[in-house]
């Protein structure tokens, strides 16, 4: 059967389902509503029967939500594959324009390309004389790029503006040993600082100065962090669990206990605008998609040899910081819906 033919009839059943369903569940609830409004009992229906309705509601719904997700996600779309003269690249981040930032663990520079792949510039990373190698990267509030010096226990910020013309590197705070770093939707730094277990949280004023510097602490390992979709953040830890923060800095889960999900080692975390979480797994060389409901899809199962650093854009594309292949994969995550007609007269009656 041709393949085209095969993915029609696919479509057909899984609307005939759908639509089989809901006109079930609401003839179902035309009759049963007035019943339940007016009749003084429950007739022949028994607790055992209300707790296996309920069970198998929420059964259906995860798999309704499943469903969903997966019918518009896409699994294994490389397509693209960038900064291939970059060893060993471990952080990457991508700006709402589409600009890409990238740290490498064997360059002491920050490269800066276009949405194509193509070099804009290279920040040098040379503070006070000395060379430093960026762990992880992001950029402020103001636009200025922030990386973590993991040797050296600090924040530094890229200060354009500064009084050499040229720019220079302002370092800030003192870490134990930072790891990844991001900005939240209030402008704040995020730095997980992985030795002692501490987030630590803080913004920025006009002259570098810290401002309401706080830290959340526990945290076995911590290694990447993002904002969070509702506020907060969410950091991966090496010991092998994701965590989600609120805007209060509360834990609000588990994603390893949610999602009843087994890393083997969490390494770079973002997450889209619909809300959902991307995990890369270190160990197992793969991504994770962790959708607000519905359980976890792999988007990501192969061409992967050690994901470090992950960001995702507008578009529906991962960008994964490949350490062991020496470039930055992109992958397209959601699919493309094509405008037209489709299967729309495949109504209700048929």
């Amino acid at each position: 059967m041709d393949y085209s033919l095969k993915v029609t009839r696919h479509k057909e059943s899984v609307l005939r389902a759908l639509r089989s369903m809901q006109s079930k569940s609401e003839s179902t609830l035309q009759r049963a509503a007035p019943l339940l409004s007016f009749q003084s009992g429950m007739g022949m229906v028994t607790r055992e029967d209300v707790q296996k309705l309920c069970q198998t509601n929420a059964r259906l719904c995860q798999d309704l939500d499943d469903l969903t997700n997966r019918l518009k996600m896409q699994q294994n779309q490389l397509v693209g594959r960038l900064a291939e003269g970059v060893r060993a690249p471990r952080g990457v981040h991508v700006s709402s324009d589409s600009t890409i930032y990238l740290t490498s663990g064997d360059l002491a520079q920050v490269s800066v390309l276009n949405s194509s792949g193509h070099f804009l510039q290279s920040l040098e990373c040379q503070s006070e004389s000395q060379l430093f190698l960026p762990e992880d990267v992001t950029l402020t509030r103001a636009g200025m790029v922030a990386v973590t010096d993991l040797a050296a226990g600090d924040v530094k910020v890229f200060n354009t503006h500064s009084k050499f013309g040229k720019g220079e590197w302002i370092s800030l705070g003192e870490f134990t040993s930072p790891r990844g770093v991001a900005v939240d939707c209030l402008g704040r730094l995020l730095v997980a600082d992985y030795e002692p277990g501490k987030m630590h949280i803080f913004g920025l004023d006009p002259s570098f100065k810290l401002l309401s510097a706080h830290c959340v602490s526990g945290l076995p390992g911590p290694r990447y962090v993002c904002p969070g979709p509702d506020g907060g953040l969410v950091v991966s830890e090496e010991c092998g669990d994701v965590k989600l923060y609120g805007p209060g800095s509360k834990l609000v889960l588990s994603f390893s206990e949610k999602y009843n999900h087994c890393f083997g080692n969490p390494a770079g975390v973002c997450f889209d605008t619909e809300g959902n979480v991307f995990v890369a797994d270190e160990q197992d060389r793969c991504i994770f998609l962790f959708p607000p409901s519905g359980p976890p899809l792999p988007v990501v199962t192969q061409g992967l040899k050690k994901p470090a650093g992950l960001a995702c854009c507008s578009r529906g594309q991962l960008f994964v910081a490949d350490t062991a292949d020496d470039c930055v994969k992109v992958f397209r995550y959601r699919g493309k819906p094509r405008h037209g007609k489709g299967l729309a007269s495949l109504n209700s009656n048929q």
